[in-house]
């Protein structure tokens, strides 16, 4: 059973689908085709209509079966809000989604990153890929409740109603076509701020003031003599070892191994990323093989070469660094892996990172026949300042803990733009995938190609409960 993150997907086998959300939640169901848009009423499944092809639901439990959905339909978004309208999904415990597969079979579980203000969340999709169908964790909260939700979706909100539903239902029907949102993220932000003027108070890079990295440890294992043949077969540099990353490793490893489960988050409530940058490894990228079950380090390297998705981590050309720790279950036996992939953060490459966001901003942009956005050094200052504080204080969301918003982030980094608007997202392993789960969300999409904004500024940082962490400051 695979243990999702905000953004991480994991392939479905044939066959119908139990999705489930146990607790003192309304589970509901989006169904759309290619393009992201929703055909009609009939494409919304809540517990009013509680029945679409393929797709049934009966009390907590979404059955879906792929196979048997629509004409045309390529992915179904689940939804979850309180079964008290209108209650903060914080006041509840998380809604922890768990999928299984044919026979009972547990395929994945995911638990959202505590919510704040939120009343309804956008749980995970089911998609299509190919020829076959994946799962991914979402993750992305609405403190507007049912009528931002409906916004995104392009569902009409009259004046007068708080929720767009009907007035025995607690979930909006859909009456227009638009694409549901498909990124790790909250819903996007835009407002007038009014004009101010403030020195600028830029947050330094997460690596400005990092120590010197220790001498390389020891490879009693030959973890690297088994992984840099491979990477050399597929083209890829080879990597060192890092004794902050074996470290790391060492520390997840045997966490993993006290619960007796594989996870991103340990029993401790402390991710794989944050026991990496608590080492003092700042990271530009990273990755992770989490596994149980193989008894030496060839039989583990030989388990992350035979699928796909973990052999593009073992191959990455970007990563420059590894590190292997493993631990057994004196319980059970049970051997516990942890192998960690990264490439260190420099002040070059920090820059480097998110100029590349701002060139493929800019791209789409051009693409849909608009002027490119100038980079904005103050605008970068509050973008790269609010990543770096979603990583040190483990929240995610456009509202700070005090309080503080976009417009007041911009303003306090001295930029005098009257108009501001944010994208952030986090999850993300590269430039080119964070901007592309932002244009396939209509909200951030909007922001990227909205005429009225000329200047960005881009942030990112990496650590936190998911890895990395993105955000995108527009302003006019």
């Amino acid at each position: 059973m695979s243990e999702l993150v905000p953004g991480g997907n994991v392939p479905l086998p044939g066959g119908a689908l139990a999705v489930r959300v146990p607790g003192p939640f309304d589970v509901s169901a989006l169904v759309t085709d290619d393009s992201g848009r929703v055909g009609g009423d009939g494409d919304f499944v809540f517990y009013n209509q509680p029945t679409a092809p393929g797709a049934r639901l009966r009390g907590d439990t979404l059955t879906l079966d792929p196979a048997g959905l629509r004409a045309g339909a390529t992915r179904v978004t689940v939804v979850v809000s309180a079964a008290d309208p209108g209650a903060p999904l914080a006041r509840l415990p998380l809604p922890t989604l768990h999928v299984t597969g044919p026979g009972g079979r547990p395929l994945a579980r995911f638990v959202p990153p505590p919510p704040r203000q939120e009343t309804v969340l956008l749980l995970a999709e089911v998609y299509r890929r190919g020829t076959g169908w994946k799962l991914r964790a979402l993750g992305q909260g609405y403190a507007d409740g049912l009528a931002g939700l409906a916004r995104d979706f392009g569902v009409d909100v009259t004046e007068d109603e708080p929720a767009p539903a009907p007035p025995t239902a607690r979930t909006p029907q859909p009456t227009a076509r638009t694409a549901p949102p498909t990124a790790r993220t909250p819903q996007p932000t835009a407002r007038t701020a009014p004009p101010t003027a403030r020195t600028p108070q830029p947050s330094p890079a997460p690596t400005s003031r990092r120590p010197s990295a220790p001498p390389p440890p020891a490879d009693p294992d030959g973890f690297l003599a088994l992984v840099n043949p491979a990477r050399a077969a597929a083209g890829s540099p080879a990597v060192s070892l890092d004794a902050r990353l074996v470290s790391a490793a060492r520390g997840h490893a045997a966490a993993m191994a006290a619960a007796g489960r594989l996870g991103v988050e340990g029993p401790d409530g402390v991710s794989v990323h944050q026991r990496v940058t608590a080492t003092g490894y700042r990271y530009l990228t990273v990755g992770e093989h989490l596994v149980s079950g193989p008894r030496t380090p060839a039989e583990f390297v030989t388990y992350c070469l035979g699928t796909d998705r973990t052999r593009r981590t073992l191959h990455d050309p970007a990563f420059t660094h590894t590190g292997l720790a493993y631990v057994q279950d004196a319980r059970t036996g049970d051997v516990f892996w942890t192998a960690l992939w990264a490439r260190p953060c420099t002040p070059a490459g920090l820059a480097r990172t998110e100029a590349d966001v701002v060139g493929l901003t800019n791209r789409e942009r051009a693409r849909a026949g608009l002027p490119p956005l100038a980079p904005d050094p103050l605008l970068a200052a509050a973008a790269r300042a609010h990543s770096v504080d979603m990583v040190a204080r483990c929240f995610y969301s456009h509202t700070s803990p005090e309080g503080t918003q976009p417009w007041d982030r911009a303003a306090a980094a001295g930029s005098a733009r009257r108009t501001i608007g944010e994208n952030i997202a986090c999850g993300q392993r590269s430039p080119a995938e964070v901007v592309e789960d932002w244009m396939n969300s209509p909200g951030h999409r909007a922001n990227i190609l909205k005429p009225a904004f000329t200047h960005i500024g881009v942030g990112f940082a990496g650590g936190g409960p998911s890895g990395t962490y993105w955000t995108q400051l527009f302003g006019a």
